[in-house]
């Protein structure tokens, strides 16, 4: 029998929860100095760094096989460059509570990606009526017959980045299921891949600014206001708080949290583990609110708590239905 972890996943699995749901908050601060493409930059670097760093002190290795490596620009893309872009830019428009709650929607795309990728898979009706559910939350936030709507293109963006979530997962089920990369291998060289491919669009973006490639370091020490956090008269003091809080974005909640999911997903299952996917709004909505002092209005609070519910249904375990045993003859009576 192996030996009980010194931590119980349950202290691993709230660990993950504020870490993943803080990111918005991270994000929202660093914008005040960063652009959307520099933080979605920085953060896979860092979180690349940290999870090979770790990777090679615990002896592993990354896949060598040319098959793993091509579906790797696949989940690299879906779990990393596009959707770590895709939520930078959508806390440009909209709200870092916003923005949370995009990633709700994970689940509900995981459903429909599996319904689609995965042969042989077939979803319940509750959970077909969930994600229809889910889509009418989405509606509720999006407030199409109010003037008083959020910025649809940036909870649109937040919505894009939560369906490659979903996408990507499945993706990664379907196609490196049979790869046996163990431990640390699959997500490091997850990350790898996505920093990867992140160089050619910072390079894109780089020449695209005026101040040319040198943009791509370009730090704007401007004060943080009352838009994000006080920093008083000054400001000064706080003048590197944004650039600290993407490399903790990309440290802790990118690279160290790949090792606390991996971990959560052994002690309790793929089940549990999947559930950390709709408390991540909460978090965030939380951080939002108390923290940054933003404001949901009251569409955007039911639409909410219609996608919370979609979600914890979808991800609610299939019931087994129990196969009749045939009856087994007393001795001497033909069965």
């Amino acid at each position: 029998m192996s030996p009980a972890p010194r931590v119980p996943w349950q202290a691993k699995y709230l660990a993950l929860v504020l870490i993943w749901g803080s990111s918005f908050l991270l994000m929202k601060v660093g914008l005040e100095s960063l652009s959307a493409v520099q933080i979605a930059a920085l953060r896979l670097v860092t979180g690349a760094a940290t999870i090979l760093t770790l990777l090679w002190m615990r002896g592993g290795s990354l896949p060598r096989e040319r098959w793993v490596w091509g579906h790797l620009v696949v989940t690299g893309l879906l779990l990393g460059t596009i959707p770590f872009t895709l939520f930078a830019l959508s806390e440009t428009r909209v709200s870092s509570a916003l923005a949370g709650i995009g990633n709700a929607t994970t689940p509900i795309a995981t459903v429909l990606a599996t319904m689609a990728f995965l042969p042989g898979a077939r979803a319940t009706r509750p959970k077909v009526v969930a994600v229809v559910i889910g889509f009418l939350g989405v509606v509720t936030i999006m407030q199409p017959w109010t003037s008083a709507r959020p910025d649809l293109v940036g909870f649109g963006m937040a919505l894009a980045g939560g369906v490659c979530y979903g996408l990507g997962w499945t993706y990664n089920r379907r196609f490196l299921a049979r790869a046996d990369l163990g431990g640390l291998s699959q997500p490091a060289a997850t990350l790898l891949m996505g920093c990867l491919l992140m160089l050619p669009v910072t390079l894109v973006w780089g020449a695209l600014q005026p101040g040319g490639i040198g943009s791509i370091w370009a730090y704007d020490t401007a004060r943080l206001g009352t838009s994000t956090i006080e920093a008083g008269s000054d400001g000064g003091g706080w003048a590197w708080l944004p650039l600290l809080c993407i490399l903790a974005l990309g440290i802790v909640g990118t690279g160290a949290a790949y090792i606390l999911q991996f971990d959560v997903v052994r002690g309790a299952g793929p089940v549990v583990g999947s559930t950390i996917t709709y408390l991540i709004p909460i978090v965030s909505v939380l951080l939002g609110v108390l923290v940054l002092g933003e404001a949901l209005g009251v569409w955007e609070v039911v639409g909410f708590v219609i996608v919370l519910a979609a979600a914890a249904v979808i991800n609610a375990p299939a019931r087994r239905v129990a196969t009749p045993q045939p009856e087994v003859a007393p001795a001497g009576r033909p069965a």
